[in-house]
């Protein structure tokens, strides 16, 4: 199911879509499998694939700090869109690609588009990739078939905003803050009135909301005015502190990060 027709479903049945993060190759590469098919297996609406890279300028500490993990473990694109491959052959859940225009400029954007495309991938989401830069990739990811993510902020004007929404192919992501991924939200109120702005705006997409959101009531906030919500900081942070816990199984730390999840999208419930 591509990401386009997944959140067509969830709206259908007037329900928030919410896709979470994770960085490729952390803790390991074989533990990213692992953790994707935990996810995967709690009901998950989509999910971003992290494209590791060693300057990810609209990151913040947890996810340049997974990052920097995931390169030291050695992991490459290839390594990327194998994973993604695995995963696509056993979950029909919509995964998109996340990350930065360099490698993949690096890799060839043909081939890459076309590798992702033939691995599953639905969809790619380059934090760096301008309006006016975009030409390029964006004809060889059209030509796979892979759907396209654009990023606006509060501070993109509106008129930004509507050519952002004529671009994109799967969904317009709002970020919540001009500061990075995973800043607390100071001021919801200031971003609800953002977000009210951009979704008037917003006529041909569906708009997602993203970054600083830890939890479900938040989440379920900001997405007053969006089709739902995006985690990776928390879900990072979570994982770390799985890792790390002294003395706790893999298949402990695998139920934990799935009942994560599930709280993410549905709320705390009782055990």
């Amino acid at each position: 199911m591509s990401i386009r027709s997944k959140l067509a479903e969830l709206s259908a049945r007037g329900e928030k879509a919410v896709g979470l993060f994770l960085t490729c190759g952390f803790p390991s590469q074989d533990e990213t499998s692992a953790i994707l098919d935990a996810l995967a297996e709690t009901g998950v609406d989509f999910l971003e694939l992290g494209m590791p890279f060693s300057d990810p300028l609209a990151e913040g500490i947890t996810i340049q700090r997974s990052s920097e993990i995931a390169l030291r473990n050695g992991v490459t694109l290839r390594d990327v869109i194998d994973t993604a491959k695995r995963f696509k052959s056993r979950h029909d859940v919509p995964l998109l690609l996340m990350g930065y225009a360099n490698p993949i400029h690096q890799y060839g954007v043909e081939d890459f588009c076309r590798d992702a495309a033939s691995a599953g991938v639905d969809g790619l989401i380059l934090a760096d990739l301008s309006l006016e830069a975009a030409d390029l990739v964006h004809d060889h990811a059209e030509a796979a078939g892979l759907e396209l993510v654009y990023l606006v902020a509060p501070s993109t004007p509106d008129d930004r905003v509507a050519e952002i929404d004529e671009r994109t192919s799967a969904f317009v992501y709002a970020v919540s803050t001009s500061g990075l991924t995973g800043d607390d939200l100071s001021n919801v109120e200031s971003v609800q009135s953002y977000l009210g702005r951009v979704r008037k705006i917003v006529t041909r997409n569906p708009l997602l909301v993203g970054f600083g959101i830890d939890r479900h009531d938040l989440g379920m906030l900001l997405s007053e005015h969006t089709d739902g919500y995006i985690v990776g900081s928390a879900l990072i942070r979570k994982i770390e502190e799985l890792w790390e816990r002294p003395g706790c199984s893999d298949i402990d730390r695998l139920k934990e990060v799935a009942r994560f999840a599930s709280e993410l999208k549905y709320g705390p419930r009782e055990m």
